[in-house]
């Protein structure tokens, strides 16, 4: 029988399979902090419409996962992201490495790892081969990544008023 904080992880990744954001911001806690190569520091809903925002826009996407293993603390993971890049029409493999931290039943830590030059290479194509180490351009995904998720969350907000 698997830990509940597998099972938790298990739950989140089978919910990202479907695109089904709101019930992997369930997973987390009101405070949870995310970090990855491009989403460098989020804090609480963010995170969760991070993934609400990535799942409204996903084309051609696929995802797999494996190697879940959990204690009463800790967790890993490693997940698979197939789809295509919207902004340049390429397609994207990527593969994460991730790590989490439970408290009460809930993720309250959830770091992934990739390699961005890896990831730039193929959505930027011959740009990403050349430049996609280069901290410069690592800096320019990371803002336009923060000015879609902040644009995302100004929508998401009037919607609801």
């Amino acid at each position: 029988m698997a830990h509940p904080n597998a099972e938790l992880i298990t739950r989140f990744y089978q919910a990202f399979q479907r695109l089904d954001a709101e019930t992997m911001a369930a997973c987390y806690s009101a405070d949870v902090h995310f970090s990855d190569p491009v989403f460098t520091d989020l804090n609480g809903q963010e995170a969760g419409d991070m993934w609400r925002m990535l799942a409204s826009r996903a084309q051609q996407f696929s995802l797999t996962f494996d190697g879940v293993e959990a204690d009463d603390l800790t967790g890993r993971a490693n997940w698979v992201a197939t789809y295509l890049f919207s902004q340049t029409g390429r397609m994207v493999e990527n593969r994460i490495q991730a790590r989490f931290l439970f408290s009460s039943g809930q993720i309250i830590e959830h770091h992934d790892s990739f390699d961005l030059w890896r990831w730039a290479r193929q959505a930027l194509g011959a740009k990403g081969l050349l430049l996609g180490w280069a901290p410069p351009v690592q800096n320019a995904i990371r803002k336009q990544a923060a000015r879609g998720l902040a644009a995302y969350r100004a929508g998401a907000l009037k919607d609801l008023s």
